[in-house]
């Protein structure tokens, strides 16, 4: 078979393009103990307590087959918690995990972060999917946050006054429902940030200044807090799976 100049140089371009994708996090990270350890921490990066009513404990947390489940249970006799210089009660011990890797958007690069969750939207629960700053804050990204309300939020935080956040009534609460961000590189300042969910493009908002800027990626189940009190006295679960990260920088 002849192929044209022109056909070749196609060719090239999409072997280029297939080259620059990389699997950063696969979709088997949560299949056993070995390879949850190869790409992820217990716990958020700086603790078991954040803003909400939930301490975060490794014994909340289980996986296998591709999922893992983060069970929040309601418990007594915890010491406060304290966050911004406001005593916190807590009132369940649920689950938190980190990614081993920091994300930083690079030159004409980015990110793809997606997966399928089943998420409470009852009063007091906070399930979370989100990347924030390795050093200082902002930036944050909020791919996608349950604050009991029925809704999904995505958010992103330029300041803790200039964000921009986009709620959609979440159907199914009891199903299954695939989310993905696309992060990329604008002109090497700032960052583009695409929501999708069940694959529909749901907003698109601009990171200032996010560029360069080293992020956590956090997938965790808070409580209480900004998702309102009192919360469920019976266990709430969180799920995920099939999640992956692919990195699109050069």
């Amino acid at each position: 078979m002849h192929l044209s100049g022109t056909s070749l140089l196609l060719l090239a371009a999409a072997a280029s393009c297939a080259d620059a994708v990389r699997t950063i996090i696969p979709k088997t990270s949560f299949n056993s103990q070995a390879d949850f350890d190869a790409d992820w921490n217990y716990n958020y990066p700086w603790g078991t307590d954040h803003n909400g009513g939930a301490r975060m404990d490794r014994g909340q947390v289980k996986f296998g087959d591709g999922m893992v489940t983060l069970t929040a249970k309601k418990v007594t006799g915890q010491k406060d918690a304290s966050h911004g210089g406001q005593a916190i009660k807590i009132n369940y011990l649920s689950g938190a995990i980190a990614a081993k890797e920091h994300f930083t958007v690079g030159k004409g690069g980015g990110y793809d972060f997606s997966g399928e969750f089943k998420a409470t939207t009852t009063k007091g629960t906070w399930p979370a999917f989100w990347l924030t700053a390795v050093e200082g804050w902002p930036p944050e990204i909020d791919m996608a946050e349950w604050k009991g309300s029925g809704k999904i939020s995505f958010n992103t935080f330029n300041t803790s006054s200039v964000l921009s956040w986009k709620d959609v009534t979440y159907p199914s609460p009891g199903d299954f429902h695939s989310i993905k961000t696309e992060v990329r590189d604008i002109n090497q300042r700032d960052v583009s940030v695409k929501f999708y969910m069940d694959g529909q493009l749901v907003t698109t908002q601009v990171g200032g200044n996010f560029y360069g800027k080293a992020m956590y990626l956090i997938i965790n189940l808070q409580m209480e807090g900004s998702s309102g009190s009192p919360g469920p006295t019976a266990d709430t679960l969180y799920q995920v799976r099939n999640l992956e990260v692919l990195s699109y920088n050069p």
